[in-house]
């Protein structure tokens, strides 16, 4: 449970301190530094692999490592900060992830890459969740909404600029570096938000707080390695049958953490996952479409990039550009859906986009397969532009209908597991991508143009993400239809909160919502 003082003040004019401005800079920086480096390395994938000579299976590491290690950190990141303050836990992330972004940009084979990237999603995981913390701490509630209005902002920067910046680093091959750049750009920006950060921001800590649970921790992530891990080396590996041992004994394991969760809520009250929020049924399909949904992000953007880049022979700028409708797309679609949209359908708006999307998809199917290797950019735009006005119409209202039947003392905790759910999904697809797209490569006679095997196995995946969509459509029926909370005033303290936006046990209710941040990376 967490509190935090209204503002920070200025303790000679009793105003609420200036810096407080230069401490949202650093700490939206660091957002906008973390969701730039997930988009970017998406467009730079075959570059990375042809210069360091990565298998497949590598590349698959190099992204779903990094999501895996964010979401399994993500709860107990938050946590950290609680107890021994937000400023210090995201001095020492944002300190990680820069080193861990120099380590990853002076990689010499794929396997330091990979645990580099690993060790730089951990240090993410005690960065991300500190952001919105320090913004309630720091700002008053009247301030609040535009503070959180130039947030969503800097995430639709952050969306578009991704894969351009990803792309002219790349084509720009500086000093012979590559894809290098790509991580080595994110030190001077970490090194200043480091530096200004022990300056501006203020501490702030929980009052009262869940203690940490290392034990659930640790149990959850060989669980989850123990899928992930021959999902993803399977392929490469002739699909050995201690992969099919490891991904059965998987579920004992989640099982006893199941269990020790139950007995860890009896002896303290501080578990890493709130199994009683799983009561609600609004709450535990959401689990399910975030889940679902990720696995949809995690397939897709890796597969569009071997298949404009390796299998189409296109270069990362024209890869790069060729995206920007979709991203515009999803701006636009969120922003809608949130202020017009939402407010007057509900739930149906989420499930409209279910069905955009997936006629999204069919249209890029019908196209790739009409044009084969002679598709164009332009004749993508159309598709994309559908699916990202899809995408956008669920990503930015999801966690608030997910969240809108859960009590209000479990909002902060709920949060988190959405997020950390939507992240496992993301890490899982890029995984299932050695099934979905890697299979049907493998299959290909070797005879066969590398423009007409990608192009098949790009739109086998596709299949993949129509019937991942279908299953997000039916889990959305379970959610609220209508979310009361959106249906307020502008300014209206929701049910149980005072006008700072605290339940009625002091703990914020703000949320930790990333989730529209990962989705469109």
């Amino acid at each position: 449970m967490t509190t935090a003082p209204a503002a920070v003040i200025d303790p000679k004019s009793g105003a609420p301190d200036r810096r407080r401005w230069i401490a949202l800079a650093i700490v939206m920086t660091a957002s906008f530094m973390d969701l730039v480096d997930v988009t970017i390395v998406n467009i730079a994938v075959p570059s990375i692999q042809h210069g360091l000579g990565a298998s497949f299976s590598a590349i698959q590491w190099v992204t779903g490592g990094y999501a895996l290690a964010f979401a399994i950190g993500l709860i107990t990141g938050g946590r950290l900060g609680d107890i021994y303050g937000r400023k210090r836990i995201f001095l020492i992330g944002i300190g990680g992830f820069t080193l861990a972004s120099a380590l990853c940009g002076l990689a010499g084979d794929p396997t330091v890459l990979v645990a580099t990237r690993i060790l730089q999603g951990g240090t993410a995981a005690l960065m991300v969740p500190q952001v919105l913390s320090i913004i309630h701490a720091t700002f008053p509630a009247e301030e609040r909404g535009k503070v959180f209005g130039l947030f969503g902002a800097m995430v639709g920067l952050g969306a578009v600029s991704g894969p351009m910046l990803g792309a002219l680093l790349t084509e720009w091959n500086i000093a012979g570096l590559e894809w290098r750049p790509i991580f080595l750009i994110n030190l001077p920006v970490g090194i200043a938000g480091l530096l200004l950060g022990r300056r501006y921001i203020s501490e702030s800590r929980a009052e009262r707080v869940l203690r940490l649970d290392l034990v659930g921790m640790l149990l959850v992530a060989v669980g989850l390695l123990m899928v992930l891990y021959p999902l993803t080396q399977g392929r490469e590996s002739g699909w050995p049958l201690w992969g099919f041992v490891s991904m059965g004994l998987s579920l004992p394991v989640l099982a006893l953490f199941v269990r020790y969760e139950q007995i860890k809520t009896r002896r303290d009250g501080s578990p890493l996952v709130e199994l009683s929020l799983f009561r609600v049924r609004s709450f535990a399909a959401g689990v399910g479409v975030q889940l679902t949904f990720g696995l949809v992000c995690g397939i897709f953007f890796l597969v569009w990039t071997l298949y404009m880049q390796i299998g189409l022979g296109w270069s990362p700028l024209r890869a790069g550009t060729t995206g920007i409708p979709f991203s515009l797309a999803v701006s636009v679609a969120a922003g809608l859906s949130v202020q017009v949209l939402v407010p007057r359908f509900g739930r149906k708006v989420l499930q409209a986009g279910a069905v955009v999307m997936a006629v999204g998809v069919l249209l890029y199917l019908w196209e790739a397969n009409r044009y084969g290797a002679a598709i164009h950019p332009w004749q993508m735009a159309l598709p994309l532009v559908v699916m990202g006005a899809g995408m956008g119409l669920i990503v930015a209202p999801l966690t608030d209908a997910v969240l809108s039947e859960v009590p209000r003392e479990h909002a902060g905790s709920a949060s988190g597991l959405i997020s950390t759910t939507q992240q496992l999904g993301n890490a899982l697809g890029l995984g299932l991508v050695s099934v979905a797209f890697f299979g049907v490569v493998d299959d290909a006679p070797h005879d066969q143009a590398v423009a007409t095997v990608f192009t098949h196995a790009f739109t086998h995946a596709m299949w993949w993400l129509v019937g991942c969509l279908a299953v997000v459509f039916l889990l959305m029926l379970a959610l609220p239809a209508r979310n009361r909370r959106l249906e307020q005033a502008p300014g209206e303290p929701a049910d149980g909160q005072d006008a700072d936006g605290q339940d009625a046990t002091g703990q914020d209710a703000t949320g930790q919502d990333e989730v529209a941040v990962e989705l469109v990376g």
